[in-house]
């Protein structure tokens, strides 16, 4: 096997499917990241750990000449820090003997190659199942992902629940003080398609933030023998064992009578959260006092430190003073990506929910700068398809 290639090109395939090599390999073979080369001028590079799979392809688009078409399995990480470390010139691989040799520029390296006939056979991609723009999959994934719990003990709580049905998909995560959810409009392979699945949370957020910017992601489902979820797009694709799909009513938690709502801008209520839970130690909540035109973020530490800020809100109900975990406040704020957060509760004690508000149309004529910062547009009601429900820390009486 010989090849030479372009080195940004070989970086990103390799850092794509090195990602999935196990820290902790159970057999030697899985650290390996198997590189073969065709002679149509094609170069795919793959990991696999028997739970989940990924492959991405070189084309000659992309600076791929193949002299020798051929394979070889090589320690993955290692290759991923080599290659991610080689100046800007193109890169030959070449297989000799029992060693792939690996040359850029004046840097050579060496690498001893494993078996190759010891390698499982990579799993076949799942049945098509639809597709979905890119940037739309990795922001929803972002969005409901911190909300999964890390106990590998529930495996349940570890995953992202997605419920399809027809033209809409529904994502959630929930690690049992909090549920986030985002619904987003796919395109099916047919109009009467459903399922619901739940993905490993960590597998499906890793995939997500390496997908290209501007592809077109492809969904593929099947439940013959092991249930797999594929994604793919850009000349990359992976795959990933499903989880058992017994996962709560979500949606049921989500509705209810709210006797209090409210909305502030996101950006300085997130930098004023972030300020003020600077006090906080381990377990100590953030308290948010809503009144009449104003919100007041405070926090303590004992006798030892305090910290209060103040910003305008919008109130529409009873006033309230609610707390809670400066971390899932955050969490839940990241995934609102408008100008407004509307916070809905029905109590101190009870589950309040964190929607992002619709942006209204833009008004060409005014600048930002005639509209005051405790100025507060009617609600237009309705939402962005992102849901957050966290429960509140209980404050002392």
């Amino acid at each position: 096997m010989e090849f030479q290639v372009d080195r940004g090109a070989l970086a990103d395939a390799v850092a794509w499917a090195a990602r999935t090599l196990p820290s902790r390999p159970a057999l030697p073979v899985l650290a390996g990241l198997l590189v073969e080369a065709t002679g149509d001028g094609e170069l795919t590079l793959a990991a696999f750990d028997y739970e989940v799979s990924a492959r991405a392809r070189i084309t000659v688009a992309d600076g791929l000449t193949v002299t020798e078409p051929g394979r070889v399995l090589v320690p993955g990480r290692l290759l991923a820090e080599i290659v991610r470390n080689l100046p800007p010139q193109p890169v030959q691989v070449a297989l000799k003997g029992a060693e792939a040799v690996v040359t850029c520029g004046s840097a050579e390296f060496g690498l001893l190659s494993l078996p190759v006939e010891d390698y499982p056979g990579l799993p076949e991609p799942p049945v098509h199942a639809g597709t979905v723009p890119g940037g739309v999959f990795a922001d929803a994934v972002a969005q409901v992902t911190p909300a999964a719990g890390r106990d590998d003990t529930l495996p349940m709580l570890t995953g992202v629940r997605i419920d399809i049905e027809g033209a809409t998909m529904r994502m959630a995560c929930t690690d049992r003080y909090r549920i986030a959810v985002r619904e987003l409009a796919w395109t099916p392979a047919r109009d009467d398609f459903s399922a619901g699945i739940v993905v490993p949370a960590r597998t499906l957020a890793d995939t997500a933030k390496a997908i290209r910017p501007g592809a077109e992601v492809a969904i593929g489902l099947s439940g013959t023998g092991a249930a797999l979820l594929g994604v793919s797009g850009g000349g990359r694709s992976m795959t990933t064992r499903l989880l058992d799909d017994q996962f709560i009513d979500y949606r049921s938690r989500l509705t209810g009578m709210w006797s209090t709502t409210v909305r502030v801008r996101t950006a300085p209520f997130v930098e004023a959260v972030k300020r003020v839970a600077l006090v906080t130690e381990r377990s100590t909540p953030v308290r948010l006092a809503f009144g009449s035109g104003r919100v007041l973020i405070r926090a303590a530490s004992g006798d030892s430190a305090r910290a209060n800020e103040s910003l305008p809100a919008a109130l529409d109900g009873e006033e309230i003073d609610i707390a809670f975990s400066p971390q899932y406040l955050l969490d839940g704020l990241a995934g609102v990506r408008t100008e407004f957060a509307r916070l809905q509760c029905t109590g101190p004690t009870k589950a309040a929910l964190l929607t992002a508000v619709p942006d209204p149309e833009k008004d060409t004529g005014a600048s930002e700068a005639e509209v005051p910062d405790d100025a507060f547009p009617p609600d237009p009601g309705g939402d962005t398809g992102y849901h957050y429900l966290a429960m509140p820390v209980r404050l002392a009486s």
